[in-house]
C-alpha cells in the first residue's frame, strides 16, 4: 500500500491556524478548543495539518474575526 504525502498547502493552512491562536494569547491548542466550543482533538489535528472541512475553517476563521480573503491572503501554495 503506497503511503500520501502529506499536503504542504495543508501544512501551512494549520500553521496559520496556530498562529492566530497564539496571537490571541493561548498557549495551549486544547485551551483555545474548549473555551471555543470546539473538538479538541479535531483542532489539534487541524493545526497539524490534517484535512478539514470548509465549515470547520469557516468557524475557526468566525471565532478569530478573519475573512477567507484575509486568512489565504499571504499562504503560499
Amino acid at each position: 500500500m503506497k503511503e500520501e504525502k502529506p499536503d504542504p498547502r495543508l501544512a501551512a493552512i494549520g500553521e496559520k491556524i496556530k498562529r492566530l491562536r497564539v496571537t490571541k494569547g493561548y498557549s495551549s491548542y486544547e485551551s483555545f478548543a474548549f473555551d471555543h466550543g470546539l473538538p479538541r482533538v479535531g483542532y489539534g489535528r487541524h493545526e497539524k495539518g490534517a484535512n478539514l472541512t470548509m465549515s470547520s475553517l469557516l468557524r475557526i476563521l468566525d471565532i478569530h474575526g478573519v475573512g477567507l480573503a484575509e486568512f489565504f491572503s499571504d499562504l503560499e501554495g
